[in-house]
């Protein structure tokens, strides 16, 4: 009876530590996480390089909670699910960003995050809440992510409007189309002062953001204004 007492403890602790519930999951190497969250079926990217602390005042109401860190504590082979996050600690409070719709962009931490995934999404108009919010659009270097310069006023405008009913075909149909070519970096400036970039290829006339693909009409604008704009550098 004894013996059987101490291969039962043996058992409960093998399983403690395969199934992590000693806290970490031993996975066989570091895994470098992308810094996301998912709440309501939609993932949500850490806009790191184009917006800035958000203040108390910019919180709209509570949409979600985060009720487990991938980070120390899941493998590669990890199915996310609701109330995941990377990075965020359990507990962690999700909020709506005042001006847009939670399902582009939701503030935990007192950080954006944007979306990169919504299975309900059918446009990038559905995808992302710009309409009436572009700014301007500007060009950056495939090298260093620099900013080379801007489109025209009128060029940015058409190009805002036009990408919105653009049907989301998904990233892996885009992805047999753009193959081994090197997309243009354009990024997206709104009238908040917040900014994001999208990807676009030429050749695949395609945007990686969402899995869109593009106009004839949007091909002629984008190849033009990068054309013109790195005349103008010298480049």
């Amino acid at each position: 009876m004894r013996l059987i007492l101490v291969m039962l403890s043996l058992l409960l602790l093998i399983t403690a530590i395969g199934c992590g519930m000693l806290g970490k999951r031993t996975c066989g190497s570091d895994i470098e996480w992308v810094d996301f969250l998912k709440i309501n079926s939609i993932t949500y990217n850490q806009n790191h390089d184009g917006t800035k602390e958000v203040s108390a005042e910019q919180l709209g109401e509570k949409v979600g909670e985060i009720k487990y860190m991938l980070n120390g504590h899941a493998c590669t082979n990890y199915k996310s699910a609701n109330g995941d996050a990377a990075f965020l600690s359990i507990g962690t409070d999700v909020y709506a960003l005042k001006g847009y719709n939670s399902n582009f962009r939701v503030v935990a931490n007192n950080r954006v995050y944007e979306v990169s995934d919504n299975p309900n999404a059918k446009t990038i108009g559905d995808l992302m809440d710009i309409e009436g919010k572009v700014k301007a659009v500007g060009l950056e270097s495939g090298r260093d992510g620099s900013l080379i310069g801007y489109f025209s006023q009128d060029a940015a405008m058409d190009f805002s409007k036009e990408i919105l009913p653009l049907p989301l075909v998904g990233f892996n149909e885009v992805y047999k189309k753009i193959k081994n070519e090197t997309g243009i970096f354009l990024r997206l400036f709104l009238k908040d002062g917040t900014s994001f970039r999208m990807v676009y290829y030429p050749d695949a006339n395609a945007f990686a953001n969402g899995g869109a693909l593009g106009t004839h009409k949007l091909k002629l604008l984008v190849t033009s204004q990068r054309a013109d704009i790195k005349a103008a550098a010298g480049l």
